[in-house]
């Protein structure tokens, strides 16, 4: 959990502040010292020398194993893909006091994606060629808290959607070992089935995007290839930046530790958790382009990103994924309080990522 200093903003500026995005500081450098004492005179006595014998104990060796995904032409795995990004603006305070050009409410979406993976090949190097079909779809989406799009696969009042559309749709994508899509091979059967002028018709090749695609089937906590011998405790860290809109930029090291290894059943899992810090890394770039302005320093910014991973060894395929960020924005105005009034006016943003991914056979 991350914060910086609470800043506070006068009434008259309160609509003013919708439009400002938030910020961080970056942490004191520490400066270590080193103390060093007056030389010493030292007598050296030789002995006759002795024949020791010494036994050495073995060092206690902690087996390794290897995080990654494996692939057997022809077989196909069946998971469940969420992902949610959520901003909101919210008034805390009177509500006689609140101004009447605020506007607030919660605005994104929500997508759950059931699809089944099926090897079409494996190449020299681990990777492979994997055939995604479109089982279940539902893509919920609002803005300042009007819905938008409501849709379910499942419902039979959807059938006619153009985002049914989707439902059996296949596309194929090249997927290496450490989890990351490398190539999309094919899409171009699945885009043509979702052709039209309709703001569903757009939702749906939106989720047809290359980017997309690579975006949603990439795991985001499998280790590079070269770091993928691990042991208990050992950790391995990868950077990742957010654009929060109106909030500012964002850039974070993430961090993944071997937390463990345990049996479940005919499984053997390895346990990674996750955390993250934001990260100094292209921080001063990623200031320049899209780092917030000077109003971002009247907001307090708490931020909490984590994250786990259970990976199946015995079979390498992941049994549930998930990495979640909530970052939070609060200015208060001390002018109700100094009037005597009981109850400040506060302004609230939050900005909310999601990503989970689990097996479902």
């Amino acid at each position: 959990m991350m914060s910086n200093k609470i800043c506070r903003f006068t009434a008259g500026a309160v609509v003013f502040l919708l439009l400002l995005a938030a910020g961080c500081t970056p942490a004191d450098k520490e400066i270590a010292k080193t103390s060093v004492g007056p030389e010493k005179a030292v007598v050296t006595k030789v002995e006759p020398k002795k024949t020791v014998e010494t036994k050495v104990e073995p060092a206690e060796q902690k087996p390794t194993v290897k995080l990654a995904l494996k692939f057997t032409p022809g077989e196909t795995t069946t998971y469940k893909l969420t992902t949610q990004v959520q901003k909101s603006v919210l008034w805390e305070g009177p509500l006689p006091d609140k101004p009447d050009a605020f506007k607030g409410g919660h605005t994104g979406n929500k997508i759950e994606m059931a699809f089944a993976q099926q090897i079409k090949s494996v190449g020299d190097n681990g990777s492979a060629a994997a055939e995604i079909t479109i089982k279940g779809l539902k893509y919920f989406a609002r803005v300042k808290d009007n819905v938008v799009l409501d849709f379910d696969s499942s419902r039979e009042k959807d059938r006619n959607n153009p985002l049914s559309n989707l439902i059996g749709q296949s596309y194929t994508i090249e997927i290496t070992p450490w989890g990351q899509v490398s190539k999309v091979i094919d899409i171009s059967r699945a885009q043509a089935a979702v052709k039209g002028g309709t703001s569903a018709h757009r939702v749906a090749r939106a989720l047809l995007l290359a980017g997309v695609i690579k975006e949603r089937h990439t795991i985001p906590a499998l280790p590079p290839g070269n770091k993928s011998e691990l042991k208990k405790g050992d950790n391995w860290s990868s950077i990742k930046s957010f654009d929060f809109t109106l909030m500012g930029s964002k850039s974070y090291e993430k961090i993944y530790k071997l937390k463990g290894i345990k049996d479940a059943g005919n499984k053997q899992l390895a346990l990674v958790e996750m955390y993250a810090i934001p990260s100094s890394e292209g921080a001063k770039e990623l200031h320049k382009e899209k780092g917030g302005g000077f109003f971002s320093k009247l907001f307090d910014n708490t931020e909490e990103y984590t994250g786990e991973l259970k990976l199946d060894l015995s079979a390498g395929k992941v049994e549930n994924c998930i990495e979640k960020l909530k970052s939070e924005w609060l200015a208060v105005d001390p002018a109700p309080v100094q009037n005597d009034k009981k109850e400040p006016a506060a302004l609230r943003m939050t900005a909310l990522r999601l990503y989970q991914i689990e097996r479902i056979d």
